[in-house]
């Protein structure tokens, strides 16, 4: 992680007004900001770990755990939600063995729901990585991951 951290930071001066884009880079290198990651910040910008914290904290594009190779996000916004959005994400639960917040033992997916990706025409809908899944139905949910299922 020294090295890492030494790649990311090679263009930075270590001003507080670095903070945001450090972690950018830091979360967009590992998929989230660990802890020592969090240390290192704190050291090469003179900002307090608590005040570094509490910025990751405050954006809610920062993570503090790891996400899957397939981190997968279902809306939960008004049209998905009277859609069905709760059963696609009830039905995920099942079939992958995890709740929501968690991920697989392998590392393989994560899942996660926010409170809109702006498809409200094709709910209910998710994303999996960059990838739009639409109008989805419990059969699309066993169809999306019946390859895990025949690799368990």
């Amino acid at each position: 992680m020294k090295k890492d951290f030494e790649d990311i930071i090679l263009t930075y001066k270590g001003e507080k007004s670095d903070l945001i884009p450090i972690l950018q880079d830091i979360q967009s290198k590992y998929g989230y900001l660990p802890e020592e990651m969090m240390k290192k910040v704190s050291q090469f910008t003179g900002i307090s770990p608590s005040e570094v914290y509490g910025v990751a904290t405050f954006y809610s594009q920062f993570r503090f755990k790891p996400t899957g190779r397939k981190h997968i996000l279902v809306c939960k916004g008004t049209a998905c939600h009277v859609s069905g959005a709760n059963q696609i994400i009830e039905g995920i639960e099942r079939h992958l063995g995890i709740k929501e917040g968690e991920i697989t033992f392998d590392m393989e997916y994560s899942l996660e729901s926010v409170g809109c990706l702006g498809c409200c025409a094709l709910a209910p809908c998710a994303m999996v990585n960059q990838d739009i899944k639409s109008n989805l139905t419990l059969k699309d949910v066993k169809s999306l991951f019946s390859k895990r299922k025949k690799d368990n």
